[in-house]
């Protein structure tokens, strides 16, 4: 499996046998290039320009954007509700966490978490292999319950994302902060990840942003 950043919460997953997923796409207002990528699933996390921007990729993907159990081209997408703020979502509104099974191994991804998980949450999301989560604060989870999150979860590899770069203006941090607790972060251009070479701890692992 093999996962690539496309800038904010916007990642290309290639799937052992070949099926590839987006997540959260936006579109040019953003600031990033536009994730102009085809993919056979594309999931949104909720209903934000930044992260709902489906007409931008080409073709004809499967759409997941709700809660619940889905198995879009026989690939198994739990989405599991929770909010886009630390107030029960009065705030910001709701936010689904996905969690994809494919190949033997569980990526979740967090979406705009606003707050620490219920144990609920926890049960439904169950075990991670790679979580992709927010760190930049303001309009989601910041550096430390980002790493109070990922303490809750023990995933074997944790990427951040929705975090401050040149391309944006949003009022949000970078990543480095959340990055300080995990020494000797490696950062790359792309995750290759296989289920017999999983890390025995979490495992921080910073993308490079990726153009097609």
């Amino acid at each position: 499996m093999k996962i690539r950043w496309l800038g904010h919460a916007c990642f290309l997953i290639e799937l052992p046998d070949g099926k590839t997923i987006i997540t959260d796409p936006f579109d040019r207002k953003l600031g990033y290039p536009e994730p102009a990528v085809p993919a056979d699933i594309v999931t949104v996390s909720h209903q934000h320009f930044d992260h709902n921007a489906v007409e931008v990729v080409p073709g004809k993907p499967d759409v997941v954007q709700k809660e619940g159990r889905h198995s879009p081209g026989g690939i198994a997408v739990t989405g599991v509700l929770s909010h886009h703020d630390p107030v029960k979502g009065s705030l910001r509104g709701r936010n689904i966490i996905f969690i994809i099974e494919a190949g033997g191994l569980r990526i979740c991804h967090l979406g705009d978490l606003g707050h620490v998980l219920d144990k609920k949450q926890l049960g439904e999301i169950g075990a991670v292999d790679v979580l992709l989560i927010p760190v930049g604060g303001h309009f989601t989870v910041g550096p430390a319950e980002a790493a109070r999150v990922t303490g809750q979860l023990g995933p074997k590899y944790v990427v951040p994302m929705h975090y401050k770069t040149d391309y944006i203006d949003f009022p949000i941090t970078g990543p480095d902060e959340f990055l300080k607790n995990f020494p000797g972060y490696r950062i790359e251009k792309e995750l290759t990840v296989t289920g017999d070479d999983l890390p025995e701890t979490t495992a921080a692992v910073l993308l490079e942003l990726y153009s097609p």
